[in-house]
């Protein structure tokens, strides 16, 4: 599987990159090997994050958000945390049963 993701820094601008191992990537930004920009801009949190089978699709989509305005990475990110949080209440709405 590969990613594509946006990390928040710690002066609040944004990084895109991708990957096929997520976790190691983060990893590596927050020790300050994943990338020269993230060396001087500390890696907060992965704010958005996508799934491709084929590589090729996901270096196009990083270059296609690295191509972004700021204002249409917010609002991507924006629409990715509407999502997170609807599909939390779809899944705790699952969990949540009353006692008789």
């Amino acid at each position: 599987m590969n990613y594509v993701y946006i990390l928040e820094c710690s002066d609040g601008s944004f990084y895109t990159g991708w990957t096929n191992d997520i976790i190691e990537r983060y990893k590596a930004h927050q020790a300050g090997r994943g990338a020269r920009y993230t060396k001087s801009h500390y890696p907060m949190r992965i704010v958005h994050l996508e799934l491709f089978e084929d590589r090729n699709e996901a270096m196009k989509r990083e270059y296609a958000i690295k191509k972004m305005k700021r204002k249409q990475k917010e609002k991507l990110i924006e629409d990715s945390l509407k999502i997170i949080s609807k599909q939390r209440i779809m899944i705790s709405g699952g969990f949540n049963h009353e006692q008789s």
